[in-house]
């Protein structure tokens, strides 16, 4: 099992309310998010899960950006979308190795099937795939940009609001079937995915500690 611990504090504006729990879009409405990440390593992962040094001096250097749209469809169902955008560059005794451009791009379609029955309990059913952008080339010199292949999964979310207070807890729980990747011949295996925040304010500060993990 592997897992990764996040902690963010931010400075934001707005009202109180921004900490609600998560909860399906109204048709028509929605929002668009913009995440950046940026890893300097000369270390990997291990398959069993331990940190290994890159081998022959390597040096990895990965800059990604992830675009998330959701978009209220009709009473009780959302659609959501996310695409990504990749600069990576390796270094080892042999030289350098860099590729640019668009990721895999994933689709979700959302539902809160409690609301249906008059509940205001904050719990969904997502399901969605991922699609690979662009060639997956097989070659020692050549850096992919995406795994090469599809996944399909679903999961289950659920939240809290503890209002007035602004402290919120969500999370979701989930199944992913995960495609061979027909060029390299690599079966990723299928598995089980997680994760859980908390979160709240203090004035213009707002915090939030989550757990991400896969088995």
């Amino acid at each position: 099992m592997s897992g990764l611990l996040a902690v963010a504090v931010t400075a934001l504006g707005g009202g109180a309310d921004d900490a609600v729990a998560q909860w399906v879009e109204e048709p028509g409405k929605g929002w668009i998010a913009l995440a950046a990440y940026h890893q300097d390593t000369r270390e990997r992962f291990g398959i069993d899960g331990d940190t290994r040094v890159f081998f022959a001096e390597g040096h990895a250097v990965t800059t990604s950006s992830f675009l998330t749209a959701a978009l209220g469809l009709v009473p009780g169902f959302d659609m959501w979308s996310q695409f990504s955008f990749h600069r990576l560059r390796y270094d080892d005794v042999a030289g350098t190795r860099s590729s640019t451009g668009f990721g895999d791009a994933r689709f979700w379609l959302r539902a809160a099937p409690l609301k249906w029955l008059g509940s205001a309990v904050p719990f969904a059913v997502r399901a969605g795939f991922k699609v690979p952008i662009g060639d997956f080339d097989v070659d020692a010199e050549v850096i992919p940009l995406g795994d090469g292949q599809r996944d399909w999964e679903v999961m289950a979310e659920a939240g809290h609001s503890f209002w007035p207070r602004t402290l919120y807890l969500s999370g979701w729980v989930g199944y992913r079937w995960r495609e061979e990747n027909p060029e390299s011949g690599k079966d990723f295996g299928n598995e089980v995915f997680y994760f859980a925040q908390a979160g709240g304010r203090f004035g213009r500060w707002g915090w939030k500690v989550a757990v991400d993990g896969w088995d």
